[in-house]
């Protein structure tokens, strides 16, 4: 689709993606089908890449690795939609952590809610899928766990965490396989640790470079993808309990986390 300028042409007073819609339905000149099956991978598609500022998107998840390869690749400022799990990624970790990557503004805890065509919609109610539709302001949306990816620079993403918390060792204890404190709400990162700490996934809702840094994970696959430097860095050690890195707590084994470490910690 190729939408160079969008006026009043329905004449409804307004300049929206009525319009939009409009021009697409009744000009054969923003239209065309592509030469081959759409996969990002072809030739065509590429070429198509070549040409792009941003690219917004859903990839398929299954993919999603040699997606953002190639966003890579050809150097791309993106907006795309992936699983939560992604974050883990030994090819995704990284760029999270040297501030190449970085979730949207919509909070991980937050469904995102689509239109669809009215044929998904019936299908999920004709087989009670409550958890893919939902009615919302008089009509139904396909709901979605999806979380935004991101290396477009956003407001929220320098946003100062405010941090109320003391550091007690009875409150934040140590992890059994790493030399990390465990944390386990973000708004409960003390604001006098000056260690590494394991803190929720969710911690990247409000993660802020200039505040804080990001060391490395905890999480299922900490021992086959952390560079051996980093294994040092965080004090990890091998525990019965441990399935190949998420933190142990008095022998228990715990969620991923995040390690970090305050930039700045401070004494009141």
């Amino acid at each position: 689709m190729e939408i160079t300028e969008v006026s009043d042409v329905n004449g409804d007073g307004a300049v929206d993606l009525a319009d939009v819609e409009y021009l697409i339905q009744n000009d054969k000149n923003v239209l065309s089908s592509l030469q081959g099956n759409g996969d990002f991978r072809s030739q065509e598609c590429i070429e198509l890449l070549k040409q792009a500022d941003i690219v917004v998107t859903n990839p398929p998840f299954s993919l999603f690795r040699e997606y953002i390869a190639q966003l890579l690749e050809y150097n791309k400022k993106y907006l795309i939609l992936g699983n939560k799990n992604a974050i883990s990624y030994r090819e995704v970790f990284p760029l999270i952590k040297e501030n190449k990557l970085w979730t949207g503004v919509t909070p991980m805890s937050k469904e995102i809610y689509f239109d669809v065509p009215s044929a998904y919609i019936e299908e999920a109610l004709e087989n009670n899928k409550n958890r893919t539709a939902v009615f919302i302001k008089g009509k139904y949306m396909a709901r979605s766990q999806s979380i935004w990816f991101t290396n477009l620079d956003h407001n929220k993403r320098h946003e100062e965490l405010d941090l109320v918390c003391r550091y007690s060792p009875e409150e934040y204890p140590l992890y059994d396989n790493y030399n990390a404190i465990d944390v386990c709400k973000t708004q409960d990162i003390p604001y006098d640790y000056y260690g590494i700490m394991g803190v929720p996934i969710t911690f990247l809702d409000k993660y802020n470079p200039n505040q804080f840094e990001i060391v490395w994970q905890a999480s299922g696959n900490t021992r086959a993808s952390a560079p051996i430097a980093i294994l040092k860095e965080v004090g990890y050690k091998i525990h019965p309990e441990d399935r190949g890195g998420c933190g142990i707590v008095k022998g228990k084994r715990q969620y991923s986390r995040i390690l970090i470490r305050n930039k700045h910690p401070h004494t009141l």
